[in-house]
């Protein structure tokens, strides 16, 4: 094969890698509109189209895993066409499984897809237009660095044109582009005459006064910044206003003797994409709670052998479910019994026969404040990432899943190299803006799928579900070499860091704790080596000692 022929082979497998990304978060986004809205049969329709562009891709690139997927997801949304389109938690479980499953493939799994880094978390480019040339050119590469898509103008018709053509992900520019004020017109241009809805973030060398500060929020200004474009600062906002997270369906347990109310409650609640378990036996209460794991439960108040309070109270007795919000649904309409009721440990209360919009709207606020809720408690608070216990609590778990499934699991240690040196040197804030560009870093470039954590200082561990070692190498050699090149601070033009990671790759039966040892080990190994590298540990693996970590 002559080299013209391997470079178009190559853009044909970048081009089929953004095809089926894209058709894969087309389908993600069309799910989770389902979070704040009823399913209807539009949007069985938008679903069933976006399912059949999918299939009809993967079809002409010849790629079965993506094929596979795509018919079983039209065969799920067929199923429930076929019951007057109404959801059940089945096929919502189902959906959602299918999704996650694509978004798998479609990111890690086939030939040259370990080859192509495209951006996980932004598809839009970002558009730079600042006063200074160089700086411009300076913090494109940065954040080129950060596997963003970057256009830099010098010029505000260029800008517009731009603009009328397709609208960035966030917008930076000076508010003095190439004249006093001119950054400003602009942003407010674009706002009128494209519609722009896109982030702006302002920049301007010099402090700015009252009416500046007036005129760039008018112009859809997000945030400002005053006399350096920080690259810590700047991703994190950035990552603030374009970041998309997977939301997960809501869970919830419904406790009724009444087959008819429960029923009822999990149709409401089905049509608003939340799986529910109805049990109509408040004693199977407590199983069925450390089997299902819900985001919250509706109790009925009287029930035959142990009412709602009685059955609150022995919930609140185990510490694993203090936290999960109660709502009684009940026909007491007296309002001391409700409050007395309320007193043993439930957060609302609902009165038969309760409205569904009600009933939806109640349920989603209380189950998305106990989502955020526990995820501060499981995250670390400089960075965002899973602290130490929980990422080892998500090892545990996705090795059990992969041992299910015949999957493997790479556990992935990194260490950022001489740190104790940047904070000697540097200071502590620094060295804090460091540990926050690697966490933006791989957040940036990971799947969703991926469980990335703070393992301790400036340690981070990295779950890679359904990935074996030679791809973990590829990921995290890559994403290594691009973070040497960031610098940190816009002062410190001089300031890289460089850091060092050991992979384990795990097939069989092997607990957490002795998971992370083996990576552990192969991170000791790649810091003995002189740091900046990436080793592949080779228990259960042989074969990996041929992969360039170990030459």
């Amino acid at each position: 094969m002559t080299g013209t022929q391997t470079q178009s082979l190559q853009r044909l497998k970048q081009h089929f890698a953004q095809r089926v990304i894209h058709h894969s978060r087309e389908l993600l986004e069309l799910w989770q509109n389902l979070h704040t809205a009823q399913w209807s049969d539009q949007e069985l329709l938008n679903m069933q189209e976006a399912a059949q562009r999918l299939l009809r891709c993967a079809q002409r690139f010849e790629q079965s895993a993506h094929e596979h997927l795509a018919i079983q997801l039209l065969s799920v949304l067929e199923v429930v066409a076929a019951n007057s389109n109404r959801l059940n938690s089945a096929s919502i479980e189902r959906i959602t499984q299918l999704l996650q499953e694509l978004l798998q493939t479609g990111l890690r799994q086939g030939e040259g897809i370990d080859q192509v880094f495209l951006p996980t978390m932004v598809r839009k480019p970002l558009y730079i237009a600042l006063r200074c040339a160089e700086q411009a050119q300076q913090l494109a590469h940065q954040l080129q660095s950060f596997y963003f898509q970057v256009e830099v103008f010098s010029q505000g018709q260029d800008f517009l044109a731009a603009m009328a053509k397709r609208h960035p992900a966030v917008i930076i520019l000076d508010v003095d582009f190439i004249d006093r004020g001119y950054g400003l017109e602009l942003a407010q241009q674009a706002k009128q005459d494209y519609d722009s809805q896109a982030p702006v973030l302002f920049y301007s060398a010099t402090e700015p006064d009252a009416p500046t500060c007036l005129a760039a929020v008018r112009a859809g200004g997000e945030a400002f910044t005053v006399d350096a474009l920080d690259i810590s600062g700047v991703l994190e906002k950035i990552e603030g206003w374009v970041a998309v997270a997977q939301v997960e369906p809501y869970r919830v347990l419904v406790v009724d003797d009444s087959r008819a109310q429960a029923i009822f409650t999990e149709r409401v609640l089905n049509a608003a994409g939340i799986i529910t378990c109805t049990i109509t036996d408040p004693l199977q209460a407590l199983d069925k709670l450390l089997d299902f794991d819900p985001d919250l439960l509706i109790l009925d108040m009287y029930m035959p052998q142990c009412d709602g309070p009685e059955l609150a109270k022995m919930i609140r007795h185990n510490d694993r479910f203090v936290g999960v919000p109660i709502i009684y649904l009940s026909a007491e309409d007296d309002p001391d019994k409700q409050l007395d009721a309320m007193s043993e440990g439930a957060d609302d209360f609902l009165m038969k026969p309760v409205k569904p919009q009600h009933l939806v709207a109640t349920v989603r606020n209380r189950a998305a404040r106990a989502r955020k809720l526990k995820s501060r408690i499981v995250r670390d608070s400089l960075t965002g990432l899973f602290n130490h216990t929980h990422i080892l609590q998500l090892l545990d778990d996705t090795l059990l899943r992969a041992q299910k499934t015949q999957q493997t699991v790479s556990f992935v240690m990194i260490d950022i190299d001489h740190f104790k040196a940047v904070n000697d040197t540097y200071g502590h804030p620094v060295g804090d803006k460091v540990i926050k560009s690697l966490a933006l870093f791989l957040k940036q470039r990971l799947r969703r799928t991926d469980h990335i954590g703070r393992y301790g200082g400036e340690e981070f561990a990295i779950v890679l579900p359904n990935t074996n070692a030679a791809s973990a190498f590829k990921v995290v050699n890559d994403i290594r070499q691009r973070f040497s090149e960031v610098r940190h601070s816009a002062q410190l033009s001089d300031l890289s860091c460089t850091f060092s990671a050991g992979i384990v790759e795990s097939g069989v039966q092997i607990d957490a704790a002795s998971v992370a040892a083996f990576a552990d080990e192969a991170l000791y190994a790649a810091k003995h080596a002189g740091r900046n590298c990436v080793k592949i540990h080779t228990l259960l693996t042989p074969e990996a000692a041929d992969t360039p970590a170990q030459r």
